[in-house]
């Protein structure tokens, strides 16, 4: 969601269905207040950009204080000025620490039981809180991050001008895999590449790992020089106001051998199987299982580490998460506008590795592709 997608008054209005949405879920915990401090949270919340920063909700009373120091006040209210943040948001100055202010709002307030982000609190801030601010502190988890999971119509519409903006550049990426070039030399240019389709930025290191390094699920790229006969795994994204996109292919340097071919099929079959899993009403953990009952079949099984696939959106990893079920958790049931990575793998220390990834949103009857590009084992 950005300005360039919607109006004034439609951000607005999107920005306040949020805070709504958060007041009801925060409502249920029985807290009067609920403080957000996570950059992408904040972002998500108020439209604000900032390396810090303190959102203050307050659930009964419909309060909203927005707590900034000097290099972020006037880019806040600026905010405010042009309508482009959640209606009736005050922005409070912050001149000490942001303890120190937080506790004075929190006073100030009124309130008795505050929510705070399980995940994104610190230990210091919660001892100082808890020792000053007078207040119960009660955790919540995932509270924003689950509103986040579900994109509304702004936010597909960047993800999807995003994924056509990788995609185009692929074939672009896949013939910088020569002989004789290092991956951290094809890192560099694929970086390069991303910056020129109109990224913001790269999304994270950019990973080239050939060779044995390809049987490295994360490998960072090395002074080696690619050769005959490897096999080249090749995984980069961007950023695009703000929303982060994330594609993967394998590529093989001179012709395949038979094993290598195996591992590609494999996984080719694996991530085709998950994407026609994908569909409203079916669970993440399904979407996972249905690419590792394909390589069961190859005898893989034990060569697929990691999950099938992870949520994108401000962050380049956030909910849901596809993978195995695990104890205690709840199956995450897939539901319209949730958008995450299909990217099975397999890595088999000695010949090699295969990941194939691209980025889906779920559908009214199944899953539409953000990301394309040739799919079949391209040799350079």
């Amino acid at each position: 969601m950005t300005e360039a997608d919607l109006n004034a008054t439609e951000l607005a209005d999107c920005l306040d269905g949020r805070i709504g949405l958060l007041r009801e879920v925060a409502q249920t915990s029985g807290v009067d207040a609920f403080i957000v401090t996570a950059r992408s949270n904040l972002l998500y919340l108020s439209n604000l950009r900032a390396s810090a920063g303190i959102l203050v909700i307050g659930i009964q009373d419909e309060s909203l204080q927005l707590l900034v120091d000097f290099r972020y006040h006037a880019a806040a209210t600026t905010l405010t000025e042009k309508q482009v943040a959640p209606r009736g948001l005050e922005i409070v100055p912050v001149t000490g620490s942001y303890e120190e202010a937080l506790g004075r709002v929190l006073g100030h307030a009124a309130v008795t039981r505050v929510g705070i982000e399980a995940e994104h609190m610190s230990v210091r801030q919660w001892q100082w809180l808890d020792r000053r601010a007078e207040v119960e502190l009660v955790p919540l988890v995932e509270v924003v991050e689950r509103l986040r999971m579900i994109k509304d119509d702004g936010e597909l519409a960047t993800l999807r001008r995003a994924g056509r903006l990788l995609s185009e550049i692929v074939p672009d990426v896949l013939a910088l895999a020569g002989r004789r070039r290092s991956e951290r030399e094809i890192a560099q240019e694929i970086d390069r590449l991303v910056l020129q389709a109109g990224f913001e930025r790269v999304a994270f290191e950019t990973i080239v790992a050939s060779g044995p390094n390809s049987a490295l699920p994360h490998a960072h790229p090395t002074a080696r020089e690619l050769s005959d006969g490897d096999l080249v795994i090749l995984d980069f994204g961007g950023v695009l106001d703000g929303y982060s996109v994330d594609i993967s292919r394998t590529v093989s340097v001179g012709r395949a051998s038979a094993a290598c071919s195996r591992l590609y099929s494999a996984v080719e079959e694996a991530q085709l199987a998950a994407i026609e899993t994908a569909r409203p009403g079916v669970t993440a953990e399904e979407v996972d299982g249905a690419a590792r009952t394909v390589l069961d079949a190859y005898g893989l099984g034990e060569a697929f580490g990691h999950s099938t696939g992870h949520g994108l959106g401000l962050d380049v990893h956030e909910l849901p998460r596809v993978g195995r079920i695990r104890a205690g958790v709840k199956p995450e049931m897939l539901v319209r506008g949730m958008v995450f990575t299909i990217e099975p793998g397999v890595y088999v220390p000695g010949l090699g590795g295969v990941r194939i990834e691209d980025d889906v949103v779920v559908s009214g009857s199944g899953a539409e592709l953000l990301t394309w590009s040739e799919r079949g084992l391209v040799v350079v």
